[in-house]
């Protein structure tokens, strides 16, 4: 007979080895049975106890470590949960997940079950799993405060409130319509469920008019690095980046493929793309490359216009969504007669403010680093003007189409003059609130969601 009780999973949740400290997490009916077979008990809850870890099969001691014990549902996934702290070697950690493998009932974990079996159980729900998803991405202190008020339920306890609220003017809706022949039931019933019914939606378009602030955050500010071959884009990347990111070459189409930098500029998050030189070439693969920088620089919040100081200031740059900055590189260069400040390349660098294309110029040396500095700080200063570090309830684009759809059928129930109409209306708008905590019709977003997640979280 089978056992109908689910898999056991077990993982190392620490980081990479080798370190000081490993962390092998296990959960489900048989973590109690995994404690039995390599320690040989199973410890007081939630007291971490001195252990000996050994392999069941040859008796063999593999470590000395700490044991804890989380007996469900209290516990971080709503099952039985072991931990085992232990010496972060390599080989320290393949013993004890090969005994753990031959402990029966229990498998390796997938990537994101542990935190998927906490919503599974009911400890997490959506936006509390997304919270912590960008919690561990968090590159800035803005973005990790952020994630962390989300895991703690900012979002999903302000919509569970407004589903409890929706339901109440359901029900008094309902009330309305199956009991309209009875003496007792008062006629206002509709009008307490109109008002009701106002009041969320006045609420709900509170939130979604927020300028996306949440989504700039969690997205932060994407900068562009584009221009013409051989400017020093990928020079000028490496030296915001202070690392070797990119291959810097003397030839024209070294970069053929976007290169993403991610950096904290004074808190704000900003990913820097090192995009192809912008020329006519008859190279399908750098036409392909010229391409997808077209395409990124289109998009990008903000376009660094990188050209030669030698060849002079263009009229005009990329076509772009966002600002684009001139930025004339390899100044260091120019002889030191002032000749980039000829008469003929000032005409052309007036032309071009008066056109008013460039927002900004910057005269830089990528490779010696004279005037990055000043870059820099106006990058910064771009951020904190593009990223609003204010708390915000929204930090995707699915919260924001969920509450969307509930503020859409809220309207229409308020528009409608047939009571069934109207509760139907607010029945949509109920299951759209369930979407957005995962109550409801989530199973198909759910490997979206955890698709991310690394092993052992």
């Amino acid at each position: 007979m089978t056992d109908p009780r689910p898999d056991t999973i077990f993982a190392l949740s620490s980081g990479r080895p080798p370190a000081a400290i490993a962390v092998v997490r296990i959960s489900g009916p048989r973590a109690g049975d995994a404690l039995q077979a390599l320690i040989g008990r199973i410890p007081a809850p939630r007291r971490a106890a001195l252990a000996r870890v050994r392999d069941p099969w040859s008796g063999e001691m593999i470590d000395e470590a700490l044991a804890l014990w989380f007996p469900g549902p209290a516990s971080e996934t709503g099952e039985d949960v072991a931990e085992l702290q232990l010496h972060g070697g390599r080989a320290v950690i393949a013993a004890v997940l090969a005994a753990l493998g031959r402990v029966e009932g229990l498998r390796p974990a997938e990537a994101g079950e542990f935190t998927r079996r906490a919503f599974a159980n009911g400890r997490l729900d959506l936006t509390a799993v997304e919270g912590l998803a960008d919690l561990i991405g968090a590159e800035t202190e803005a973005q990790r405060r952020q994630a962390y008020r989300q895991l703690k339920g900012l979002l999903g306890d302000r919509a569970e409130g407004w589903r409890r609220r929706l339901i109440k003017a359901l029900a008094l809706v309902e009330a309305g319509i199956d009991f309209s022949d009875e003496g007792d039931v008062p006629a206002t019933l509709m009008e307490e469920a109109r008002a009701a019914t106002r009041r969320l939606l006045e609420e709900i378009l509170v939130v979604l008019a927020d300028g996306r602030r949440g989504e700039r955050l969690r997205d932060g500010m994407v900068v562009a690095i584009a221009g013409p071959p051989n400017a020093g884009k990928s020079t000028l990347l490496n030296r915001l980046a202070r690392r070797e990111a990119a291959i810097v070459s003397p030839y024209a189409g070294t970069t053929r493929d976007v290169i993403e930098v991610h950096l904290d500029l004074d808190g704000y998050p900003v990913t820097l793309l090192d995009t192809a030189g912008v020329r006519d070439t008859g190279d399908p693969v750098e036409m392909e490359g010229v391409n997808r920088a077209r395409a990124r620089a289109a998009e990008a919040d903000l376009v660094l216009w990188v050209v030669d100081a030698a060849s002079g200031c263009p009229v005009s740059g990329p076509e772009a969504d966002g600002s684009v900055w001139l930025v004339r590189n390899k100044t260091d260069l120019l002889d030191d007669s002032g000749e980039e400040r000829a008469p003929g390349r000032r005409n052309e660098l007036e032309k071009a403010r008066k056109k008013q294309y460039f927002v900004h110029c910057f005269d830089i040396s990528a490779s010696e680093g004279r005037g990055v500095d000043s870059l820099i700080k106006a990058l910064a200063d771009a951020a904190s003007g593009h990223i609003d570090a204010e708390p915000a309830l929204i930090t995707r684009a699915r919260h924001r189409m969920a509450l969307a759809e509930t503020s859409e059928a809220l309207g229409r129930a308020l528009q409608q003059t047939d009571d069934d109409l109207v509760a139907e209306e607010l029945r949509l708008a109920t299951r759209a609130l369930g979407r957005l905590t995962g109550r409801v019709d989530v199973e198909d977003i759910l490997d979206v969601i955890f698709r991310d997640f690394c092993i052992g979280k």
